[in-house]
């Protein structure tokens, strides 16, 4: 439905990035644990390349956004992020919800709004937003060209009762009521 088959990914600008420093504001990892925990919260969606996270990780070390810690036993190269790391992530996250709220910018399912939460309740999550997304492009094609005012007014009425629950919703998990 959204166009996202492992193999033909084309990830928007600042994704990997973003990604990388959430993974890494839970615990520090290596390259190779990076992947594997954005090929896990993806549910094996998407595993970005060594090409596109060693660069990466790169940049940040050379930019001052994380450090490399002292090889372990296992001889991983491990990061962290520096407290211009999280700062960094702070302002990508304001940037990500910009995003994803009112711009026209409809967010992949499994990027930024999903990210921080446990694979299987982002799961349900996708589920029912897909189900909704499903709904309203059946009702929208349904429209044609010879809609009448009435049809297009149940679909907004529709979208704005459900968009206010959503905000309800929002407003009272952000209360801690949630």
């Amino acid at each position: 439905m959204f166009g996202w088959a492992k193999g033909r990914t084309a990830v928007p600008r600042g994704l990997v990035r973003y990604y990388v420093l959430e993974s890494l504001s839970e615990r520090p990892m290596s390259g190779s644990e990076i992947m594997d925990e954005i090929e896990r919260r993806s549910e094996g969606c998407w595993r970005p390349s060594p090409g596109s996270i060693y660069p990466l990780l790169a940049w940040l070390q050379d930019t001052g956004h994380v450090e490399e810690l002292p090889r372990d036993r296992s001889g991983l190269r491990r990061y962290r992020l520096t407290p211009e790391g999280k700062k960094l992530l702070q302002e990508e996250r304001k940037v990500w919800k910009r995003m994803g709220g009112g711009v026209g910018f409809f967010p992949h399912p499994w990027g930024p709004p999903w990210l921080r939460l446990p694979p299987e309740r982002a799961a349900e999550l996708r589920r029912a937003m897909r189900r909704v997304v499903a709904a309203f492009l059946e009702a929208a094609g349904a429209l044609g060209e010879k809609t009448s005012e009435e049809a297009l007014k149940s679909l907004c009425e529709v979208l704005e009762e459900t968009a206010e629950r959503l905000e309800e919703v929002s407003k009272e998990l952000r209360r801690g009521k949630g």
